[in-house]
């Protein structure tokens, strides 16, 4: 399936590899920027997961979150409080396992017209609405909380924060867009 998803750039295998590499180790620092809550720390992961997708695509995006979550499984301490494989069990690891569908979606809705700016708004709307989608969908299990309790614990204090994430990354894509299309005008 992966093969048949079209490449947002003409990279080579090299390339690409790196680049689905490095977003993953930008997701992995992006970790360690956080502030620690119960039951779900603030972190930046959610900004790169968004960066992954609209930068190098639907295709790579979701790779990188793959690496990710599989440098995760492996037992590497990239999470925010350094558990490794026993993150993907605890309370954040709907989050987590959302990364990999939010870059997906991302990258999917961004490559529909790649200088639109408010198509890349869109693009990172829907991406954070994934994740919250699989994150509080595994707090309510994790933690038999209904929606609302979910949402108090891991939604509501992050909207804002996550709103201007997409704002930034929007900007950020777009303005390196803009500049990549005049150097190679």
């Amino acid at each position: 399936m992966l093969r048949t998803l079209p490449q947002t750039r003409d990279w080579t295998q090299g390339q690409r590899l790196a680049s689905i590499i490095a977003f993953a180790l930008v997701t992995a620092i992006s970790a360690r920027i956080s502030i620690p809550m119960e039951p779900v720390p603030f972190t930046f992961q959610p900004f790169a997961v968004l960066l992954a997708g609209m930068i190098l695509g639907a295709r790579d995006g979701m790779l990188s979150q793959l690496v990710y979550v599989g440098m995760l499984a492996i037992g590497l301490p990239l999470d925010s409080r350094a558990l490794g494989a026993a993150a993907l069990l605890g309370p954040t690891a709907g989050y987590i396992y959302g990364f990999v569908p939010a870059a997906f979606v991302v990258g999917w809705i961004a490559q529909q017209r790649k200088s639109a700016f408010w198509l890349r708004l869109v693009a990172g709307v829907a991406g954070i609405a994934v994740i919250y989608v699989f994150g509080l969908s595994w707090l309510m299990a994790m933690r038999a909380l209904d929606f609302n309790a979910a949402w108090m614990a891991g939604g509501a204090a992050f909207i804002l924060p996550d709103l201007v994430k997409v704002v930034i990354a929007a900007s950020l894509t777009q303005g390196g867009r803009i500049l990549w299309d005049q150097w190679h005008a």
